[in-house]
């Protein structure tokens, strides 16, 4: 018989706001602190693994739907993290649960949201705002659960950034250099870090490399000191467009003629080195159930994905310096990218899978194989 481990007493719930760009507003209950938190909407279609969506940092500066009923049904685990903190804006969900049964939980979500600082509005109808963001697009919005007025709301919301155009990933990404994994290892990779996930480091570091991991902004001559055998681009929020320093970096990286492999916000700074174009997409893609095709095999894998933005197919397909690798199946985006003629690859979804299935995973053994064939 299960056996609750969180049963505090309730309190009465105040009321909340969520207030989109374009006026629609859902009133509901709310969780978390009290406060106003601002961002551009977007769900995720994740049925579990939200303690590691939340801190995610791709998710920096935006507000999320959750599509499953129930969050925080399964509680808190320290352990459970990719990053430091909770990195989405505001949190938007049908039943906020503090009641938890998991032995292994540290802790309600309640007061994880509370220690991290953010806002939440539940009991709202999450399916009627995932198809109005469906058909009218991505949009700025916010939360409030402490003004209520709908008009001082509105003035506030037209003074949110937009997401086009908004550099995020240095804000993220960490400050100081730092290595992970054993030094005496005969692999040594650079890793780029604009908002990297740690599952994702866990993963190279698992298959016997040795990381150095560098600030979004650091200069090619400090990342050639390392003198590393392969570099890596990670995931990050915000406009690749708007990050002219990677854009130069990596165009310098790519001289080198070393391995190189980019995920997510790595994989369309890759495209926008080799003068492909990117594009805000209406929607974007989140969730752990996308599939896509990898045209070398034939094979189809469900892939766990989270971004906002995508690589031009018609500059891709009219180029002649970069193929396409892999597509993704619901809408024929791009969904993985090779640069002819040298060791640079990259995939727009997250084969470290946390959450998501291990589909993907043999990403990681194909860059750790291909530093080994440069060696030699």
């Amino acid at each position: 018989m299960t056996q609750f481990l969180n049963m505090e007493n309730k309190q009465p719930q105040s009321e909340a706001i969520l207030l989109l760009e374009d006026g629609t507003f859902f009133k509901g209950k709310a969780a978390g602190i009290s406060g106003i938190g601002t961002g551009e909407i977007c769900f995720n279609t994740g049925m579990t693994g939200y303690q590691e969506i939340f801190t995610d940092p791709s998710y920096n500066g935006q507000i999320l739907v959750t599509t499953n009923a129930h969050i925080g049904n399964y509680g808190i685990k320290g352990s459970e993290v990719e990053s430091d903190q909770i990195q989405i804006s505001g949190l938007v969900c049908k039943n906020f649960t503090d009641d938890f049964s998991r032995p292994m939980a540290d802790d309600n979500i309640q007061k994880y949201f509370e220690n991290n600082k953010i806002v939440c509005i539940h009991q709202v109808d999450t399916r009627a705002i995932v198809k109005h963001i469906r058909n009218k697009g991505a949009m700025n919005c916010l939360i409030s659960t402490s003004e209520l007025d709908l008009e001082k709301l509105k003035e506030k919301c037209k003074n949110i950034p937009s997401m086009k155009g908004l550099e995020l990933a240095s804000k993220v990404s960490t400050k100081n250099s730092y290595t992970i994994g054993d030094e005496s290892s005969s692999i040594r990779i650079a890793v780029l870090d604009f908002g990297v996930k740690r599952n994702i480091l866990n993963c190279m570091v698992e298959r016997g490399a040795f990381l150095k991991v560098f600030p979004a902004k650091t200069s090619f001559n400090e990342l050639k000191e390392f003198n590393a055998d392969g570099y890596f681009l990670s995931n990050g929020p915000g406009d690749p467009a708007a990050m002219d320093y990677a854009i130069s970096t990596i165009k310098d990286l790519l001289l080198l003629e070393k391995p190189l492999f980019g995920i997510c916000l790595g994989h369309q700074l890759l495209a926008l080195a080799n003068d492909i174009p990117t594009y805000k997409m209406h929607h974007g893609h989140r969730g752990i159930n996308h599939p896509v095709k990898n045209r070398d095999t034939g094979k189809c894998e469900i892939t766990s994905q989270n971004h906002g933005f995508g690589v031009d197919a018609d500059a891709l397909n009219a180029n002649n310096k970069l193929e396409i690798t892999h597509i993704n199946l619901n809408d024929d985006t791009v969904e993985g990218i090779r640069v002819k003629g040298s060791q640079a690859f990259s995939v727009q979804y997250h084969p470290e899978s946390s959450p998501g299935p291990h589909d993907s995973r043999y990403l990681f053994d194909d860059f750790i194989s291909t530093i080994f064939k440069s060696k030699k």
